[in-house]
Parts: structure tokens; C-alpha cells; sequence
């Protein structure tokens, strides 16, 4: 039998075919064990896997992960976990990780709403980044596009009182449906005031802004404070 697809829960990913280098299927046949945490619907003892117990920031859908491991090596004192289930990607971060034996990154392979609602108690992570989750342009699809009203509800519920969860997008209409989701959760506020955005972000600019910047494209970054 055929499930009732209005039913299903939206996923934080959408799988696409793309190609893995030699060098990302090493490193995901090298170092899978190394640097990716197994998932299990069970709460994630954060200081089994980081040499430190310490600031945790957690990013779901890193890509290619180069804006990651960026900022995983520019600050040693945050421990960083990555969310993804595209394999080149995971592939890419590996060799990125052990190339610079990077110590305070770790990864799971898994979809993202499961990760933060069963490895992850309530006010548990600092910061939570999303940044360019697919827009899903076409009006039907506004449907599976991952930042809504239930999903960051379940976000700033896994934040520490005054954890950040950090968005970007380079879709001017998704930035206004972000805002609006953000600003109707009541535990979150804007650190900008309302219905503004993050105009200068601390973050590096990932491969993917990059590219959309070359093409004219805006981009649009919100920064939400859990304040409840």
C-alpha cells in the first residue's frame, strides 16, 4: 500500500545525483569512522566525540562543507557538528578535516529533523545554522521548503537560552518567508530588530554564495535570538 504523501514528514534534504571525486571516495572509505558520528534516536553525549566539551555549533546541510571547516579552524573553542546526506559532500569535508587534522568538526550522515529531535535535548546546542536550504521557487512546492513554522519551533526548542540560530538564503521571497516564520516563533527574537536582516554576517561565504553572487544574486542572512 501506498502512503498518503500529504502525510509524510518533510525531510531536510532532497537526495541529487552528483559525482564523487577519488579523493572523496577515499575519505569517505578512509575516515568515515574517524569523523562521523553514527546516528541513534538516542540523546548525543557530545563529549564521547570532541576532545573538549565545550560551545557546540551545529550546521545542517553544509554542501561541499568549505564555509564549515572554514570556521570549525578559525575558532578551536567551539566544537562543530555538520549535518548532511549528500556523500560528496560528506566526502570532501573528510579530506578537509584530515588534511588539516581539524579536531573540533565531526559529521552525521543523516536526515536533519531526526538528528536535533532525538540526538538533542532541550537547550542543549549554542548556534544552529542553516545557510541556502533549497528555496523550492515554484508556489507548489513552498510546501517542502524546510524553515517552517514546526520545524524551527523544534530549533529553538534544542537552543541554550541566548543560542542563535543563524539563516541565509540568496532568494529574496524565501528571506521574507524565513523572516515571517522566525518572527511568529515566540521563543525566538530578532537580534536586529523586527524585520531586519544580519547585513554584515560573521560567517565565510560558502561556495555555493559565491557562485550566486557572480550571477547577481542578493543574499540574505537572518539572525534569531532564543530569548524563552
Amino acid at each position: 500500500m501506498v502512503s498518503d504523501p500529504s502525510k509524510r514528514p518533510i525531510r531536510s534534504f532532497v537526495i541529487r545525483a552528483g559525482r564523487t571525486t577519488d579523493s572523496q571516495r577515499k575519505a569517505l572509505s578512509d575516515h568515515w569512522d574517524d569523523y562521523v558520528i553514527p546516528f541513534a534516536a538516542k540523546p548525543l553525549k557530545v563529549s564521547d566525540h570532541f576532545p573538549e566539551s565545550d560551545r557546540l555549533t551545529v550546521e545542517i546541510g553544509f554542501g561541499m562543507g568549505d564555509s564549515l571547516l572554514e570556521m570549525a579552524q578559525q575558532d578551536p573553542s567551539t566544537n562543530f557538528l555538520g549535518i548532511e546526506v549528500h556523500r560528496p559532500g560528506v566526502g570532501k569535508l573528510l579530506h578537509g578535516i584530515t588534511e588539516h587534522q581539524v579536531k573540533n568538526l565531526k559529521i552525521m550522515c543523516h536526515d536533519a529533523t531526526e538528528v536535533i529531535a532525538d540526538c538533542f535535548p532541550e537547550q542543549s546546542i549554542d548556534n544552529i545554522l542553516v545557510f541556502f536550504p533549497d528555496p523550492w521557487p515554484k508556489k507548489r512546492h513552498h510546501k517542502r521548503r524546510i524553515i517552517q513554522p514546526g520545524f524551527v519551533s523544534l530549533l529553538s526548542s534544542r537552543l541554550k537560552q541566548g543560542g542563535h540560530l543563524h539563516l541565509a538564503t540568496d532568494w529574496e521571497q524565501y528571506a521574507e518567508h524565513m523572516m515571517e516564520v522566525l518572527e511568529q516563533e515566540t521563543t525566538l527574537s530578532n537580534a536586529f530588530g523586527k524585520g531586519k536582516y544580519y547585513e554584515d554576517p560573521a560567517r565565510p561565504p560558502t561556495k555555493f554564495e559565491s557562485r550566486g553572487r557572480r550571477l547577481g544574486h542578493g543574499v540574505w542572512d537572518l539572525l534569531f535570538k532564543r530569548i524563552s
